[in-house]
């Protein structure tokens, strides 16, 4: 099963029937799967199940109707227990970009993270797990598949936002304001605070 979200709303990719029960399905062909998205962004749906019966297959087919970009970020803790935090487009979020060609997911995980809040001396400690979304741009839709790790630093150094990615601020955030922070996010972002 995958879990992609349209809109912070869940379109589940499954090889099981019997997870369909509760929500709208739909049959993995590019007409079904556009009205699928497009109900979900619209809200007119709460859940929508795309069902195929081999789930090695199911990502594949899907990407083969929707392209997608993979990216990777980070959930970074500093030597006080605080984890770094971006605002952008008037949400809270985490440092993630997209992979340039011929580096490692772990290689472009910590680049994204230093470009987009200037923190140096990254550390990969271990794989989070791997979030998906649909976003629209110029008319099409477009899936992300982004790659999380947690990682450590000791710098403290000026914090600064990469502008060219809208990214007005850069914050070290305690378990208080991490809660705080998560009211206003992206529903992947939560999931990876949940564990």
């Amino acid at each position: 099963m995958y879990k992609v979200f349209v809109n912070e709303l869940p379109l589940i990719l499954t090889n099981k029937l019997s997870e369909t029960a509760n929500g709208e399905y739909f049959p993995l062909n590019p007409e079904a799967i556009k009205g699928a998205i497009k109900a979900l962004m619209k809200n007119r749906l709460e859940a929508a199940y795309v069902y195929h019966p081999n789930h090695e297959e199911i990502l594949k087919k899907f990407t083969k109707k929707i392209p997608m970009v993979t990216a990777a970020g980070g959930v970074v803790t500093n030597k006080e227990g605080k984890v770094l935090f971006i605002y952008r487009n008037k949400k809270w979020d985490l440092p993630k970009g997209k992979l340039d060609k011929g580096e490692s997911i772990e290689q472009c995980a910590v680049r994204e993270v230093e470009e987009e809040t200037g923190v140096k001396g990254l550390k990969i400690e271990n794989f989070l797990k791997t979030t998906y979304h649909v976003f629209k741009r110029n008319g099409t839709y477009t899936l992300k598949q982004v790659h999380w790790f947690a990682m450590r630093t000791s710098y403290s150094g000026k914090l600064k936002g990469q502008q060219s990615e809208g990214i007005v601020k850069v914050k070290w955030k305690g378990p208080g304001k991490i809660k705080k922070a998560l009211e206003n996010s992206y529903v992947n972002i939560r999931i990876l605070f949940e564990d």
